[in-house]
Order: structure tokens, then C-alpha cells, then sequence
């Protein structure tokens, strides 16, 4: 009897339960709503598979024939419901260009994607909180506008064009750096085929890093200036307490949730990629695969790149918002 009211009160109605319900219920709601305007939005799109308008040397027979075995031939209404079936099965189809299953496309390009972004993700936000804090703790001096005077080059400045210009100076003219691709033509054995890795992937990982670090670093400034106006600041640096601590122990605490909700934010972008620079410098990742599979109308892979970005940013956003439960209990009131 005790041991069937504890596994009952496992499941106790409490504000916690509520909590995760309603998280579950606002995560489903919201993929079944993309997942609706993405189908439509791909098929409603021009010059589409099952039009032939890819391929106009295909016979009428031929089409009707690939359209029944991809299942084209059907409504789009039974067309969204097999493909929500297979789905929640993980069947994510199969690839119109290769036949292969999309699952298996997504495998193989998503390990260096994952690494690419995790990478420029992290030296982003490090360098970020250490400019910011940095021009904040320097309001109005020239460090502080030098390290605006960045941030806005950082922010205004187009990737692409970043990308083109390393190519032509350290790639081409100086011949620092690969100018594409992700190993030579005969790679090192061992661990000289991760350095070799490593250095086809320090220019896009730049470039991300350049793009990236303007707005951020702007935005942890102008928090990190509103947190020096508290009193508990006037408070610390009036009892003599070192600036090193107070950055330490008053201004990185406080600047902890607003950074855990733009590491929830920034989770799509770790499956995404960077579409633009990763067909620049010719990676085999995920960005490249949604660009060549846009370009072929190749629906179940980019439903299946579409599906589990929204699912990262949905479960970014959930979990970024229990972590803000546990470090500010004000949340919970």
C-alpha cells in the first residue's frame, strides 16, 4: 500500500507537473504548426518535382512513374499524413536525388557541421562576454569606443564577403590556408588527419566568429552598463572590493540568464549550419546538403534539415527556460 502511494504521488497535479505538461503541449503544438506551413509552403513552391520542369527530357510516363513511387500521385492532404506517420516513426523518407534514406544523408554531413558550430558557437560567446564586460567597465574612454567602432564592423559586415576576402589574401596570395574543401588531396595518418581538418576549418570558423561576436558583444555591453548602475555595485566598489571580483562575483551572475537564453536560441544553427559559407569554401555539411537540396527540390531531405531545426529551437527554448528556474527563483513567483 505505501509503495502504490509513493509511485501515485510520482504524479501528484503540482506547479511542476504543470510546468512540464504544458512545455509538452506548447513543443507539439508548435512542430505540428511548422511542419503544416513548411509541406505547404515546399509544394507550393515553382518548378516542382512533380511537375518535370527539373528534368524536361522526361516522358510523361517516366514522371507518373517516379510520382507514384514517392508517393506525389496522392492528395497533399494524405501526401502530410504518410509523411507525419513515417515521422513519428524517425522515417524521414527517402531522398529524391540518390534514393538513399534522408536519415542516413543527415548522418553523414552532420559531425562536421556539429564540430564547425559548436566550436565558432563557444569562441563567440567567450569572446563576447570578454568584450563587453571589457567596454562596459570602460564606458566612455576610447577602449570603449575602439571596441564599439568593432562591434559595428563585426555586425555590418556581410559573411560572404569576409569569406571571399580571407580566400583571396591568406589563401591565394599568401598561402596560409586552404582555400576549400576539408582535407588535402593525400591527408596525414593519425591524429595529423584531425590537424589537417583543423586547418580547413580555421578560415569559415573565423569568418562565423567575426560575423558573430559585433551584436553580442553590443548586447552583453549595454546589460553589463545597466548592472553597474545597481546599488549593490556602489555598495561593492564603496567597501573597496576589487573590480576583478566584483566582475566575478556581481556581473556574471547577473549576466547569466540573458546569455542561457541566447545559447537556447543558438542551438538551430548547431544542425543548420551556415548555408552560405559552407558552399563557399566547399564543406560537405548540413548548410551545403539544404542549399543543394533547395536547389533540386528535394522535399523529404529538406522537411527532415526543417523539422529538426524547429524541434533544437523548441527544446533550446525549454531547456534554457528551466535553467532560468533554477538560477533565478524570482522566475518561479
Amino acid at each position: 500500500m505505501n509503495l502504490l502511494f509513493t509511485f501515485l504521488s510520482l504524479f501528484r497535479y503540482n506547479h511542476r507537473m504543470k510546468y512540464l505538461f504544458r512545455s509538452l503541449a506548447y513543443t507539439v503544438l508548435m512542430l505540428v504548426l511548422i511542419s503544416l506551413l513548411s509541406f505547404g509552403a515546399i509544394h507550393m513552391a515553382p518548378n516542382s518535382f512533380s511537375g518535370g520542369e527539373l528534368n524536361p527530357n522526361m516522358t510523361p510516363e517516366a514522371i507518373a512513374q517516379l510520382k507514384a513511387v514517392y508517393g506525389l500521385d496522392k492528395p497533399l492532404f494524405r501526401q502530410y499524413a504518410d509523411w507525419v506517420v513515417n515521422l513519428v516513426h524517425l522515417n524521414f523518407g527517402i531522398s529524391f536525388t540518390n534514393g538513399a534514406q534522408v536519415s542516413e544523408v543527415v548522418a553523414e554531413r552532420l559531425p562536421v557541421t556539429l564540430w564547425m558550430n559548436i566550436v565558432a558557437l563557444l569562441l563567440t560567446f567567450v569572446l563576447s562576454l570578454w568584450l563587453g564586460i571589457t567596454a562596459a567597465m570602460h564606458y566612455g574612454s576610447r577602449k570603449d569606443s575602439a571596441l564599439i567602432q568593432f562591434s559595428l564592423v563585426s555586425f555590418a559586415m556581410p559573411s560572404y564577403y569576409l569569406a571571399l576576402v580571407l580566400m583571396l589574401l591568406l589563401g591565394f596570395v599568401l598561402g596560409w590556408f586552404p582555400l576549400n574543401g576539408l582535407h588535402s588531396l593525400e591527408p596525414p595518418a593519425g591524429i595529423g588527419y584531425y590537424l589537417d581538418m583543423a586547418w580547413h576549418l580555421t578560415l569559415p570558423i573565423a569568418v562565423m566568429v567575426f560575423v558573430g561576436v559585433g551584436s553580442l558583444t553590443l548586447y552583453v555591453r549595454s546589460l553589463v552598463i545597466e548592472i553597474l548602475k545597481s546599488d549593490y555595485i556602489y555598495f561593492a566598489r564603496a567597501r573597496g572590493i576589487d573590480e576583478k571580483k566584483i566582475i566575478r562575483y556581481y556581473i556574471l551572475p547577473n549576466l547569466l540568464p540573458p546569455i542561457v537564453t541566447m545559447l537556447g536560441l543558438s542551438l538551430p544553427g548547431l544542425i543548420g549550419g551556415s548555408v552560405i559559407l559552407e558552399s563557399i569554401f566547399g564543406i560537405e555539411g548540413m548548410g551545403q546538403l539544404f542549399y543543394l537540396s533547395a536547389m533540386s527540390r528535394d522535399y523529404p531531405v529538406i522537411m527532415g534539415i526543417l523539422m529538426m531545426s524547429a524541434f533544437l529551437t523548441l527544446i533550446g527554448n525549454q531547456i534554457a527556460d528551466a535553467i532560468l528556474l533554477k538560477l533565478n527563483p524570482f522566475v518561479k513567483r
